[in-house]
């Protein structure tokens, strides 16, 4: 006899320096509890081993914040979702454990989420509208892809990116900019007040013909700008370079998403990570709908960066769709998305 599908659904996250605890229940977000790890930032980028700690001593009462804020207990919860991969090992080992012991203790089914699909089903949390099939452009710290889903489980990667992810670039430009950790917020706030125009950085592969991606000769050109002023110039220039790295980025993304949608004919395109929140790339897609028609949905600013409601969600997803795993699951930092 087949056990009922989870109605109420606990997510943990834990692939990179974002500690979260969701919960959804039928589809609907009732807690999404996110603890940033701020200790990285005086390092400029995330210490594996330091992330895996934190993890450690929040989860537990991350995990007694966000029943709280859903007025519910552990007994009420009926299915264990957490991410599996890809992300940090040590990191990954600490959530995977974390549910394990959860769904041991109260004879709960546990599903291994890929942290990518997650992002790419977080679109519909809040957008009840968005249809298959869809395109999705995944901008984050660690990927950049432009993925075409057909359906629940049917992705197909049309493009991703040869070297850095975009907001691998934002951190790493961030970083020789003295501007701090995370990168992307620091650069879209300096950006405000700078010259697009002012530096002519380059646009990797922007007229290659395919759908991919690549960042590490922009991040080379932002350097040689830097190292070519006195201290006061990078002071002053210091809005100008951030506008102009900021639209060199966001012209080729905009540029190979418009690409995608003339090729595939696929006019509903969504966002999804961290970079999602960017101001600059959002009001560029906006023109882009505006300019051909395409219907551009974004997730929630909560929903761009790692959460664990949106594990949760596609949890709640997955076991709509009968997967589950077993306990003998276990951490895959190198898990790739792929069509079902």
């Amino acid at each position: 006899m087949m056990s009922p599908i989870p109605e109420i659904v606990l997510g943990i996250e834990t692939s990179c320096d974002e500690t979260s605890v969701g919960l959804v229940v039928n589809g609907t977000v009732k807690s999404n509890v996110i603890a940033s790890q701020f200790i990285h930032s005086e390092y400029g980028g995330v210490v594996p081993e330091m992330a895996s700690r934190e993890h450690e001593r929040l989860l537990a009462y991350i995990t007694d914040s966000a029943l709280g804020t859903a007025e519910l207990t552990l007994d009420d919860v009926q299915g264990i979702a957490v991410t599996y991969g890809p992300g940090l090992m040590g990191s990954l080992l600490v959530g995977v454990s974390f549910a394990k012991g959860i769904a041991l203790r109260n004879s709960l089914p546990l599903l291994g989420i890929n942290h990518i699909e997650a992002h790419l089903l977080a679109n519909q949390i809040d957008n009840s509208d968005l249809e298959y099939p869809f395109l999705c452009l995944l901008v984050s710290g660690g990927h950049t892809q432009i993925i075409q889903v057909t359906g629940y489980g049917e992705y197909d990667i049309l493009g991703t990116t040869m070297d850095d992810a975009a907001g691998e670039a934002f951190d790493k430009v961030a970083r020789l900019l003295d501007l701090g950790y995370p990168g992307g917020p620091y650069i879209d706030k300096n950006a405000v007040n700078g010259d697009p125009e002012k530096f002519k950085f380059p646009r990797g592969l922007m007229d290659s013909g395919d759908l991919n991606f690549s960042f590490s000769g922009l991040k080379t050109a932002v350097l040689y700008a830097i190292q070519s002023l006195t201290t006061d110039e990078r002071k002053s220039e210091l809005p100008h370079i951030c506008a102009s790295f900021q639209a060199a980025v966001v012209d080729v993304l905009v540029g190979k998403i418009r690409l995608a949608v003339e090729q595939t004919g696929i006019q509903r395109v969504t966002i999804a990570g961290g970079v999602a929140a960017n101001s600059q790339l959002r009001a560029e897609m906006d023109a882009l709908a505006a300019d051909n028609s395409t219907k551009i949905y974004y997730p929630a600013f909560e929903y761009c960066m790692d959460n664990g409601a949106m594990i949760a969600y596609a949890g709640w997803q997955g076991f709509k769709h009968g997967q589950e795993h077993e306990l003998d699951i276990t951490a895959t930092p190198r898990l790739i998305i792929s069509a079902n």
